[in-house]
């Protein structure tokens, strides 16, 4: 069970793991398959382990340890582990147990709390964002009696749908279809099914699978931070540009604070969203490209990008239009006071006691 948060613009994470004692190490990616060096994170994110009390989440035990994984783009991703064994329906009543789980929420942002404290000096702007996104992936590694995952899956669609939507009740023959759409297979003895609440994941070793789908959810999270932040920007980068006050005419509208401040929102955004996007390097390996591409399409992350490119648009315009009225006011001025100048040159003339005669 992954849930990610947002914990600040960046991370530096040389500073950051200097000042953690638990135990820890760069995230790497564990391949399974054959793939180029150049597949793996840029730079690598910092994974803690923490020893904890297991909580008990309706009858599942989680395990006694949790990881944190930090990135440098201002990202935690905190995950849970619930052992299992049994029969299939029981992920059923787990899938229902953990869906919208304000314990486990309340936990996840506890010890995102804890790391922030320890790790602030490494963090720009560090803060922990209201906006958080869950995820669940629920790995089979063996059934009894041993039976291809094909077949286990074909006998158990209906079920397997229900899990990936938390829903206690059937679901229609459409909304099975489309919860089982997403499916990869890369041996023919695994399989991977995405959904946009949950995966299902049947493999023996899948660190890397896992870590793709770990690294989609924290995209989406930062993708939601962002929006709500572009919002936020736009509202104040407008109310700079329409902004009049009591000054005269002459040095109305803009002031160069506004213009530092839209530009900062414009560089922040930017920096987030490019950090965000090539975090994770996929060029190298098809299979897990596929799987970070259907994630991609659950999650709608390039529904995501496009609004965000449109507003980092949105607000580069505001920031021209404040500059050039900033420099049309500058200018006018400037001319205003070459004009008065000239003027006085005219009139000192003719003033008694200023030429001299």
């Amino acid at each position: 069970m992954y849930f990610a948060h947002d914990i600040g613009l960046s991370v530096d994470l040389d500073k950051a793991e200097q000042r953690i004692t638990s135990t820890k190490q760069r995230g790497t990616i564990k391949h399974k398959r054959r793939v180029p060096r150049y597949f793996e994170y840029d730079p690598p994110p910092l994974r803690l382990t923490q020893g904890v009390v297991p909580l008990l989440l309706g009858g599942f035990p989680t395990t006694d340890t949790v990881e944190v994984m930090i990135y440098d783009f201002g990202a935690a991703s905190v995950m849970y582990t619930i052992p299992l064994a049994g029969p299939l329906d029981r992920l059923l009543a787990l899938s229902d147990e953990l869906y919208d789980n304000a314990q486990l929420l309340a936990d996840s942002r506890s010890r995102v709390e804890q790391v922030l404290a320890m790790i602030a000096p490494a963090v720009n702007k560090a803060n922990i964002a209201d906006v958080v996104e869950d995820y669940a992936v629920y790995q089979i590694e063996s059934f009894a009696p041993p039976a291809p995952a094909a077949e286990v899956f074909a006998g158990h669609r209906r079920l397997f749908a229900q899990v990936l939507r938390a829903e206690l009740e059937p679901l229609s023959d459409q909304e099975v279809d489309e919860a089982l759409s997403s499916r990869l297979s890369f041996r023919g003895d695994d399989l991977l099914v995405i959904d946009w609440n949950a995966a299902l994941l049947m493999d023996t070793d899948a660190d890397d699978v896992r870590a793709v789908l770990e690294y989609a959810n924290v995209e989406l999270v930062e993708m939601r931070y962002l929006d709500g932040q572009l919002d936020q920007s736009l509202a104040a980068s407008y109310e700079a540009l329409v902004r009049r006050g009591w000054r005269p005419r002459l040095l109305a509208g803009s002031r160069p604070d506004d213009l530092r401040r839209v530009a900062e929102l414009r560089v922040d955004g930017a920096l987030l969203f490019e950090g965000v996007n090539n975090a994770l390097k996929l060029f190298g390996d098809q299979y897990l490209a596929r799987v970070y591409r259907l994630a991609s399409e659950k999650f709608h992350s390039n529904d995501w990008d496009t609004v965000i490119l449109r507003k980092l648009q949105t607000l580069e315009s505001i920031y021209e239009k404040i500059a050039d009225r900033h420099a049309n006011r500058r200018m006018e001025a400037l001319e205003w006071i070459i004009i008065i100048l000239i003027a006085i040159s005219i009139l000192v003339p003719f003033l008694p006691g200023l030429t001299g005669h």
